[in-house]
């Protein structure tokens, strides 16, 4: 059974970083493209970012300039870097498969105050 696992959120101030770690268990994360999410209060999910398994990238315009998503393929993990935050970023942030997506997992809250 695939599992995904996030961790490195918290809170921060206004223009901090953050670095977010997805780990996939129980599959191999080759040939996918992954994707990282975010659900604020009282919104629905949406699509932040993407990277496919050559590397290609795509991202939400409101992010654009300011995240990063990148990949290790043998650490099984995806990663997303999170630079000059806003409260607007403010959210619990999910990663998965855009397509047939696993069993979502418990996501990792970031908080940045203004």
């Amino acid at each position: 059974q695939v599992q995904v696992v996030e961790s490195g959120g918290g809170l921060v101030q206004f223009g901090e970083s953050l670095t977010l770690s997805c780990a996939v268990s129980g599959t191999s994360l080759s040939g996918y493209t992954m994707a990282w999410y975010r659900q604020a209060p009282g919104k629905q999910r949406e699509l932040v970012a993407e990277i496919s398994s050559g590397g290609n990238t795509n991202y939400a315009v409101s992010v654009k300039g300011r995240f990063t998503i990148f990949r290790d393929g043998a650490k099984q993990t995806v990663y997303l870097q999170l630079k000059s935050l806003k409260p607007e970023d403010t959210a619990v942030y999910y990663c998965n498969r855009p397509l047939f997506a696993w069993t979502w997992g418990p996501g990792t809250r970031v908080t940045v105050s203004s």
